[in-house]
């Protein structure tokens, strides 16, 4: 489940190699050459005071790594170890998926039906919505995930399943079912339903039932707040220099889109179970992992519960989780009989799970990815690509150098370190994206290919500009600024704090690290670091009290708190 707080962007102490045998995986042969060198790509990046990540790599049934790093608990001081149990966020919804499936088979349901069938009194507003459209994130229902102020303040609620889909049942549909692929969480919430009245049993039970407990999957659960759940850990949002405990949630709300939790050996005893007809029969886990073809034949790239991708030229079935204090993926490449699972107790893992899980794999398949060195290039040669490169009509990325650095900022979005590897070409840390200057036959720059999260049709942005005008910072008396310091709402929960330190102003939001604000005049201010302005908005009283924050084409007002 997609229902992270925003990402921001280290000796370690490695914890714990692993000894406990996992079910039908053996452990027998580790190869300790490729251990040491996934161990390579790991162990700087989750220092033993900080949260961390529990990873397993399984080839052919062999366990090849498992291992964890980092702290499961901050105020305790508890190492994190392999076998502790995590929330999963939207991996869940590979087990939905899976439910779905083995109710069909059993003739129960049919993915064809009309979702009125088994929720007679849902509104399809004219259109006929199968439980295939809701598997594919193809029905046009509005995600509550996506609703305005949801995650921020109704979150929070304990609510029934019906409760929770009469909070979207209504909203206008955002396409006609099938036209096109939109993430949603609220098609997975119905799917829980649908099992529900489709089995007889309750959600949480059928998978508990006819999945975990069939499989051996004996630390997995339907996570719950109040549950005792033998060493689960502790999840954190916030920056990387301060984490914070993660927010609450009520977790009735995820639901069969992203409540359960499980283990990194759960995990491998999971994927070891779709090489074999123990939950389904091998065609409908191959219908499962097949693209889903919209009305107009265009393929996307999902199928039931998973998303379908390649990875250095192999077929791969995988899915990515967020959800208050944890992150998470799985990767398999079932024609190699590889699976990573990377399981994170924070939001902000210096490297996201995804990245580590590909590059693990690649490894496991002997096509590791080449690692990116950074090179020195004299402030002249960074110099020239200073620029506006226009992407489309609404979106452009700016290229500024300062401090011998270069940086790129996407419109609207977080100003990061682009790291040239030779004199046209560049990458960002802890990421496939990477990007080429091109240059006419002059020497002069004409644009920039950017490979996002290394794909291999670039995203190509020519330059309409010269060297960024840079924003002006005005001088202005220092004393202004007690006038603007206090707490502000943007939405139930989430706050964005002003302070004055000495002769600067700062705003840091909620699970996010503080920066400095610039004044462009007396009430407008901009950041450096996001491509984001703020508004100091005075009352009747003259007494500021209210902030408006630019951003992204929105403007975004917040009463002030106190």
């Amino acid at each position: 489940m997609r229902i992270s707080s925003p990402r921001a962007r280290v000796a370690m102490c490695a914890l714990a190699t692993a000894s406990l045998l996992i079910p039908a995986v053996s452990q027998a042969a580790r190869p300790p050459e490729t251990a040491a060198r996934i161990d390579a790509i790991i162990r700087t990046l989750f220092p033993a005071d900080r949260p961390g990540a529990a990873i397993i790599a399984v080839k052919n049934g062999q366990v090849i790594f498992r291992k964890a790093y980092g702290s499961a608990s901050l105020e305790l001081g508890v190492p994190l170890k392999p076998d502790m149990v995590f929330r999963l966020g939207s991996v869940t919804k590979q087990f939905t998926a899976t439910a779905i499936m083995m109710l069909a088979e059993e003739g129960k349901l049919s993915i064809q039906d009309p979702i009125t069938k088994y929720l007679p009194d849902y509104p399809m507003q004219g259109h006929v919505i199968t439980v295939e459209h809701l598997l594919t994130h193809t029905s046009g229902i509005q995600s509550y995930t996506d609703m305005p102020g949801w995650m921020t303040s109704k979150i929070l609620a304990d609510m029934t399943v019906q409760e929770l889909i009469d909070g979207f049942k209504r909203e206008p549909m955002q396409f006609a079912p099938g036209e096109r692929f939109a993430y949603n969480n609220s098609g997975y919430i119905l799917l829980g339903a649908i099992i529900e009245k489709a089995s007889g049993e309750d959600y949480g039970r059928f998978i508990t039932d006819h999945i975990f407990k069939p499989l051996g999957m004996n630390s997995s659960y339907y996570g719950t707040n109040e549950r005792i759940i033998p060493r689960r850990v502790e999840g954190y949002d916030g920056s990387q220099a301060e984490q914070r405990n993660a927010r609450y949630l009520s977790m009735t709300q995820p639901y069969a889109a992203g409540s359960l939790v499980s283990t990194v050996d759960d995990l491998a005893r999971w994927d070891e179970a779709l090489y074999t007809e123990r939950l389904l029969k091998k065609p409908v886990l191959e219908q499962m992992w097949t693209p889903y073809k919209l009305k107009d034949g265009k393929p996307t790239d999902y199928g039931y519960g998973w998303t379908l991708s390649k990875l250095q030229g192999r077929r791969t079935v995988e899915h990515g989780g967020g959800i208050f204090g944890f992150t998470s993926y799985g990767l398999r490449l079932p024609d190699d009989h590889v699976y990573v699972a990377v399981l994170c107790n924070t939001t902000t893992p210096k490297a996201d799970p995804g990245f580590l899980a590909k590059k693990i794999a690649a490894v496991l398949v002997g096509k590791p990815f080449p690692e990116p060195v950074a090179i020195h290039l004299s402030p002249e040669i960074l110099e020239k690509y200073t620029g506006v490169y226009q992407i489309d009509k609404d979106t452009q990325r700016t290229v500024t150098v300062e401090s011998g650095k270069m940086y790129s900022m996407r419109t609207g979005g977080e100003r990061l370190e682009a790291k040239p590897q030779s004199e046209t070409e560049f990458f960002y840390e802890n990421t496939f994206t990477h990007g080429k200057f091109v240059m006419d036959e002059n020497g002069k720059v004409t644009g920039m290919l950017m490979y996002q999260d290394g794909t291999e049709v670039p995203e190509h942005a020519p330059r309409v500009a010269g060297k960024p005008a840079e924003r002006q910072v005005v001088a202005v008396d220092p004393a202004i600024y007690d006038a603007y310091a206090g707490e502000y709402e943007l939405a139930p929960g989430f706050i964005l704090t002003i302070t004055h330190e000495g002769d600067k102003l700062m705003t840091q939001a909620t699970g996010q690290e503080k920066v400095e604000i610039f004044p462009s005049s007396a009430t407008e201010f901009f950041l450096k670091v996001i491509d984001a302005q703020l508004t100091f908005v005075r009352g009747p009283t003259g007494a500021v009290d209210a902030i408006i924050l630019h951003q992204g084409g929105r403007d975004m007002p917040a009463k002030r708190r106190r």
